[in-house]
């Protein structure tokens, strides 16, 4: 993140080091992203569909102070099996809404004036309710292509979830394009330990699934089981997906001077990058000179 003289600087030097030196220098020399207050782990859940399973879920997270992004159907909310639209506001108190379309539509197999409908009536049903925007949105049975999300770009969405696990803790290439880390039958456990010892740069896991699954396999302890593994940990940072995306934004929008020691933030978010081992807080609207 410093100007191409001082990487180029960095090189050279670094070329004549032992390896392990060569990332020790890296570590304390080069600026870094990381997440607020300069921790290097993100924590985010993903839940479609609005089932009464909802309630139960809700209540677990919360308990343990996770944050998560349900992703509704509102035209579908007055099925026996869902959360009706007037318990909402309330219910996901703390989290994120998100669209999941209309009726569940796969985008890919209905025209593309369908898919317009689906969304739009969507966000407005949801937006109603919640009174404040939604911009994101897990894509229906996980099926999309370029035209939808061409189609849901400009309908103001700004980041999609798709259902293709990676195992790993990446930030998203495309946010429309968002790949979990894993369902949550998968080793939850272990990718939590595994996420613990990721202490450089930003590192997130981003767990995903329905919650009526639980009931179906009886077996809530899983969730339960997870959160209480992974609660009050100083180095991560509790997110929804939206928080995420934002704060994403934000990082990019930094502007370095030449030398890089001057860093401004022109975005409305506070941004922390980690510099020489120290985490460097950036905020909103201010230039900060870092030696």
């Amino acid at each position: 993140m410093s100007s191409l003289m001082s990487l180029y600087s960095l090189y050279l030097r670094l070329n004549f080091l032992p390896e392990e030196q060569k990332k020790e220098e890296c570590s304390t020399m080069i600026y870094q992203y990381c997440f607020p207050e300069g921790k290097p782990q993100a924590l985010t859940f993903s839940y479609d569909d609005g089932t009464l399973f909802d309630r139960r879920l809700t209540g677990i997270f919360n308990e343990y102070g996770m944050k998560c992004t349900f992703n509704l159907n509102s035209g579908l909310h007055q099925e026996k099996n869902r959360v009706p639209l007037s318990e909402y506001r309330e219910l996901y108190k703390g989290h994120e809404i998100a669209c999941h379309g209309l009726t569940h539509n796969n985008y890919p197999r209905i025209p593309p004036v369908t898919t317009i409908a689906e969304i739009q009536q969507d966000r407005l049903n949801l937006e109603a309710v919640t009174g404040r925007p939604v911009r994101g949105l897990a894509y229906p049975c996980g099926r999309y292509d370029d035209e939808s999300i061409q189609l849901l770009r400009s309908l103001g969405i700004v980041y999609s979830r798709t259902v293709k696990n990676t195992n790993q803790f990446n930030l998203p290439e495309d946010f429309m394009k968002w790949h979990p880390t894993v369902h949550h039958k998968g080793d939850l456990e272990g990718l939590g330990r595994r996420l613990l010892q990721e202490t450089y740069g930003m590192n997130l896991m981003y767990v995903w699934g329905h919650s009526y699954e639980f009931d179906l396999d009886n077996n809530w302890e899983v969730i339960e089981n997870f959160c209480r593994q992974m609660q009050h940990k100083e180095t991560v940072w509790y997110a929804t997906n939206i928080e995420i995306y934002d704060y994403v934004q934000a990082c990019k929008r930094l502007i370095f001077s030449m030398d890089g020691h001057l860093i401004e933030n022109p975005s409305a978010l506070c941004v922390w990058l980690c510099y020489g081992g120290k985490p460097v807080e950036i905020p909103s609207g201010a230039v900060v000179e870092v030696q």
